[in-house]
C-alpha cells in the first residue's frame, strides 16, 4: 500500500470538520447533523442532462417510462449507499481504495475515465445553465455558456463559509427545484390512474432503450459514488462499533430521502412531459427551449414557463458546485495530486465550455439537447468502472470487518451491475452495428473495434484483479488502526525560529509563542512585510514614510529581544506577503515559522488573500498558527 494513504484525507479542508458526538448540542441537532451529504449527492440526479432525458422520454413514450426513473432511484439508493459505508467504515473515498488496490495502469484508466465521465455531466451543466439563461433572459446561447464560467467565484465563497453553508445553499436549490415542478404538475394535473400504469416495465422501441439507457446515466452517475464516498467522512464521529452503526443508519436515512426528493423532480418533467405534450399529439418536444416555448401555450400561464427556467438554472447551478467537489476526490484520491479547488473548478468548467461553445459556433443553436443526452450516455457507459470496484470493496471482509455487505445485497448489487453493464453493451453493440452498416470509413471502424475491445478488457480486469491477486495488499480499517509504539520520540531542537509580524499589539501574543518553542541555541528571524504602493513598485529601492517606519519597528523588535538575552535579526519584504514570507525563510534557512491567523471567513478570506495557506504549502517546515 502507498505509504502516503494514511496522510492523505478526503477532502482535507473540511475533513470531519462537523462534529456529531458534541454533548453540548441537543439530540436531535446531533442526528441532523449526520443529514447533508446526500442532498449534494442527490443534486447530480436532476441536473440538466436528467431533464433533456425526462422530456424526450414523456413527449415521445407518454408515461411507459417511468418504471426506468423507480428503477434507476432504488439503483441509486443501493449504489450510493455502498459508497456511504466504504467511506464510513474504512475512512476512504473510491477513488483512495482504488489506488490502493489496483495496478498503476488499470488505476490510470480508471482516473481518466472519471474525469470523462465529469466532463460529460459539466457539460451538461453548462449546457443547461446557459439554456436557462437564455430562457430567462433571452440572451444568446453562447452568451448563457460563457457567463456559466463566473460560478467559480460563487464556489469559491461557498468553500469559505463551510461545508453546512454549502450544504444549506444546495438544499436551499433543491427546494426551488421541487417547489418549482409541484406547482407545473398542479397545473398540468395529470390523470394519476394513467400515470401508475407507466411503472409497469416495457421497452416499446430501440429509440425507447436509448432513452431509457441515457435516464440510467443522468440518474445514476459515477462520480457521485466517488463523492458520497468523501462527503460522509465530513462528519466526525466516535469510531466504535456503536457509532459506526449509527453513522451507516443515519446516512442511509439521508440517503433515501435526499433521493426520493431527486425522484419526485425527475418523475415531475416526465410526467409533464407526457401530460402537455405527449396526450396533446407533439410527441416532438425533445428539447428544453421547445418545452418551455409551449409551457404557456398548454397551460395558459405564464408562470409556468418562467418556473421551468428557474428550476433549470438552480439545477445546473447546484450540480456544478456538486461536480468540483468531484473532480478535486478524483484527483486528489488517484494522483495524490492536490490543487487549489477554485483553480480545480476553473479548469474543470473550461473543459466543458470549450467544447459547449465549439458546437455552438459550428452547429449554431440546433441539436443541443441531443448534446445533452449523449454526455447522459457517456456517463452511463463510465458506471460499471465506479460500480464493479465498489462492490468489490464493501463485500471484502478483511477490510470492512463486520460492516462487510451481506449476501442478499450482494446478490442484489451485482445484478444491478449485470443490469447496467448488459443494458450499455447492448446499446454500443448496436449503435456501432448500425454505423458499420451504412459507413465506409475504415479509420473509424477500427477506433470503434480498438475501443470496445479495450472497454470489455477493462470491464473484466476491474473484476478479476482483486479476486485473482495472490496477495492482497494489506489495508487496514480504520476502526482499529495500529497504534505507534512510541520507542523513538525526539524532541526537536529549532535553531533559527522566524515570526511573521504585523506591528500590532498582536505582535506579543505572536512573539511569546515563538519563544515558547526556543531553546538556547535557537535565533530568531523576524519578519514583516511592507505593502505600500511605493514598495509594491520600487521594492528594496522604496523609501517612503511606510517603509521607513516599519524598519524602525522592526529593529526595536530586534534590539528588545537581544536585551532580553535572545539572538534575533530582522528582514523587511517587500510586494507580496506570502511569496515574500516564503522567500525570507528559504534563503534564510529558518527551520519553523510562526504566524497569525485572524480567523477570516467568507469574502474577506478572498479580499485580504489567504496567506497561511499559501505559506505553509510551499514550505517543508513546521509552521505553528497562532489565533490572533
Amino acid at each position: 500500500m502507498d505509504k502516503l494513504s494514511h496522510t492523505y484525507s478526503s477532502l482535507s479542508e473540511v475533513h470531519q470538520s462537523i462534529d456529531t458526538t458534541s454533548t453540548r448540542r441537543p439530540g436531535w441537532r446531533r442526528i441532523l447533523s449526520f443529514f447533508g451529504p446526500a442532498y449534494l449527492v442527490s443534486v447530480g440526479y436532476m441536473d440538466p442532462g436528467n431533464w433533456a432525458t425526462d422530456l424526450a422520454g414523456g413527449s415521445k413514450f407518454g408515461y411507459k417510462l417511468i418504471w426506468v426513473l423507480l428503477m434507476s432511484n432504488l439503483m441509486a439508493l443501493m449504489l450510493q449507499s455502498l459508497s456511504a459505508r466504504l467511506g464510513i467504515v474504512r475512512g476512504r473515498d473510491l477513488a483512495q481504495a482504488n489506488r490502493e488496490t489496483y495496478p498503476r495502469y488499470i488505476n490510470y484508466a480508471l482516473y481518466g475515465l472519471a474525469e470523462i465521465a465529469i466532463a460529460a455531466c459539466d457539460l451538461a451543466e453548462v449546457l443547461g445553465m446557459a439554456i436557462g439563461i437564455q430562457l430567462l433572459t433571452g440572451l444568446p446561447l453562447i452568451w448563457g455558456v460563457l457567463i456559466t464560467v463566473l460560478d467559480t467565484f460563487l464556489f469559491l465563497l461557498l468553500q469559505r463559509l463551510g461545508m453546512r453553508k454549502m450544504e444549506a445553499f444546495i438544499i436551499a436549490l433543491v427546494g426551488i427545484i421541487g417547489i418549482s415542478f409541484l406547482i407545473e404538475i398542479i397545473l398540468a394535473k395529470p390523470n394519476l390512474a394513467e400515470v401508475a400504469t407507466g411503472f409497469v416495465p416495457g421497452i416499446p422501441s430501440n429509440e425507447a432503450l436509448y432513452i431509457a439507457i441515457g435516464i440510467i446515466g443522468a440518474t445514476v452517475m459515477p462520480h457521485n459514488l466517488y463523492l458520497h464516498s468523501a462527503l460522509v467522512q465530513t462528519r466526525k464521529f466516535k469510531r466504535d462499533d456503536k457509532g459506526i452503526k449509527r453513522a451507516l443508519k443515519l446516512n442511509f436515512i439521508d440517503s433515501t430521502i435526499a433521493l426520493n426528493l431527486a425522484f419526485f423532480v425527475n418523475a415531475a418533467i416526465l410526467v409533464l412531459a407526457a401530460t402537455v405534450f405527449f396526450k396533446t399529439g407533439r410527441t416532438d418536444v425533445a428539447e428544453i427551449k421547445t418545452a418551455h416555448e409551449l409551457l404557456n401555450e398548454f397551460l395558459g400561464t405564464k408562470l409556468a414557463p418562467i418556473l421551468f427556467a428557474v428550476a433549470l438554472i438552480a439545477a445546473g447551478q447546484s450540480s456544478t458546485i456538486t461536480g468540483t467537489l468531484s473532480g478535486q476526490v478524483v484527483m486528489e484520491g488517484y494522483l495524490h495530486l492536490r490543487i487549489n479547488p477554485w483553480i480545480r473548478r476553473l479548469m474543470t468548467r473550461l473543459i466543458a465550455v470549450i467544447p459547449a461553445v465549439i458546437v455552438i459556433l459550428i452547429n449554431g443553436e440546433k441539436n443541443i439537447d441531443s448534446l445533452l443526452i449523449l454526455s447522459q450516455v457517456i456517463l452511463s457507459l463510465q458506471l460499471g468502472f465506479a460500480v464493479i470496484p465498489l462492490i468489490l470493496f464493501v463485500s471484502d471482509k478483511k477490510t470492512m470487518g463486520a460492516y462487510s455487505i451481506k449476501p442478499l445485497t450482494k446478490i442484489l448489487a451485482w445484478l444491478i451491475t449485470s443490469i447496467l453493464v448488459y443494458l450499455n453493451l447492448r446499446m454500443v453493440t448496436e449503435q456501432a452495428g448500425n454505423y458499420f452498416l451504412t459507413s465506409d470509413n475504415i479509420f473509424w471502424k477500427i477506433v470503434i473495434i480498438t475501443g470496445g475491445l479495450l472497454f470489455v478488457a477493462l470491464l473484466i480486469i476491474s473484476v478479476l484483479y482483486p479476486l485473482m491477486s495472490k496477495k492482497l495488499r494489506d489495508i487496514p480499517v480504520e476502526l482499529h488502526p495500529e497504534a505507534s509504539s512510541l520507542q523513538q520520540i525526539a524532541v526537536p531542537v529549532y535553531k533559527k525560529i522566524a515570526v511573521a509580524l504585523e506591528f500590532s499589539k498582536k505582535d506579543e501574543k505572536l512573539l511569546s509563542y515563538a519563544i515558547g518553542q526556543a531553546k538556547k541555541e535557537s535565533s530568531f528571524l523576524l519578519i514583516h512585510i511592507v505593502e505600500s504602493v511605493p514598495a509594491t513598485v520600487l521594492e528594496k529601492e522604496s523609501d517612503d514614510l511606510e517603509t521607513r517606519t516599519d524598519q524602525q519597528h522592526i529593529e526595536h523588535y530586534v534590539q528588545r529581544l537581544l536585551q532580553m538575552g535572545y539572538k534575533a535579526t530582522g528582514i523587511l519584504g517587500f510586494n507580496r506577503r506570502s511569496k515574500e514570507i516564503v522567500r525570507i525563510i528559504k534563503e534564510n534557512n529558518a527551520d519553523m515559522l510562526v504566524i497569525g491567523a485572524h480567523g477570516h471567513t467568507g469574502l474577506k478570506d478572498f479580499i485580504y488573500g489567504e496567506t497561511i495557506n499559501t505559506v505553509r504549502h510551499e514550505l517543508n517546515i513546521p509552521v505553528l498558527i497562532v489565533n490572533l
